[in-house]
């Protein structure tokens, strides 16, 4: 028997939630998390921060690898096709956007994570106005972590960063589509070589849970694209049929 999805109340929740922050900041107006100053409105980032966040605007479209002029697909896609269809990520990951994304990660900021899902939210409608984004998927599927690492870090920031889009847009939120079976090496202390062959079965869709036929694959940041090629290439393998990948920010380089 398939386990159906439960979608959210995007309306009512969107509502509440609003009159709530506007009287939390009427009390307490927001300020930067980043330098102190003032916030703007309803964000607590300061107009000068906010600036300083890079946008990933010239980017491979398959994989939003930053490009030095505009290409279709960057050497990587073309010699190496990811599974996953296409790819939105508004910023590139650096200074000061690494900060608040250490804050959320590491510090358990709450805060950070809501200045981060207003990004997002914000990029991500941009993106359906002027048809970066031509449909939204039926599912939003956050990349797990291994429950090992969950214990340790006490909960996955990509699912926190998933609840506020899914709620916004009125999508399906699906963390028990995808798990993570098996404990894996930090990537970042290996070669692309061995990225993949840690990777190697690291995942599996559950069998039971209903299969959406298009879903957005999230995560924080995009390093190189390994964990996200995994991922992609085990729900394609489970029969969906298209599978995106949004991250909030994409690292410039290949490691």
């Amino acid at each position: 028997m398939n386990t159906a999805f439960s979608a959210v109340n995007p309306k009512a929740s969107s509502k509440v939630d609003g009159l709530w922050r506007r009287l939390q900041f009427a009390l307490l107006p927001p300020h930067c998390l980043l330098c102190g100053a003032r916030g703007e409105t309803l964000r607590d980032l300061c107009r000068a921060c906010l600036a300083d966040l890079a946008l990933n605007r010239i980017a491979c479209a398959r994989c939003a690898l930053p490009l030095a002029a505009p290409a279709a697909l960057c050497g990587e896609c073309l010699k190496n096709e990811p599974a996953f269809d296409a790819t939105f990520v508004p910023y590139l990951y650096g200074h000061p956007l690494d900060l608040l994304l250490t804050k959320l990660k590491f510090g358990h900021s709450l805060a950070a994570g809501r200045v981060l899902a207003e990004l997002w939210t914000a990029a991500l409608r941009t993106a359906l106005g002027d048809g970066a984004i031509a449909a939204l998927p039926d599912a939003i599927v956050p990349v797990p972590l291994h429950s090992t690492r969950l214990r340790e870090r006490g909960y996955n920031q990509a699912l926190e960063l998933a609840k506020p889009l899914a709620r916004e847009f009125g999508l399906v939120l699906a963390p028990g589509l995808l798990r993570r079976t098996r404990a894996t090496a930090a990537q970042s202390d290996l070669d692309a070589v061995a990225r993949r062959k840690n990777l190697r079965g690291a995942f599996e869709v559950d069998a039971d849970h209903a299969m959406p036929a298009h879903v957005a694959l999230l995560d924080d940041v995009m390093t190189t694209g390994t964990t996200l090629r995994e991922a992609a290439r085990t729900l394609k393998r489970a029969g969906i049929a298209r599978v995106d990948v949004w991250a909030l920010a994409r690292a410039p380089h290949r490691h």
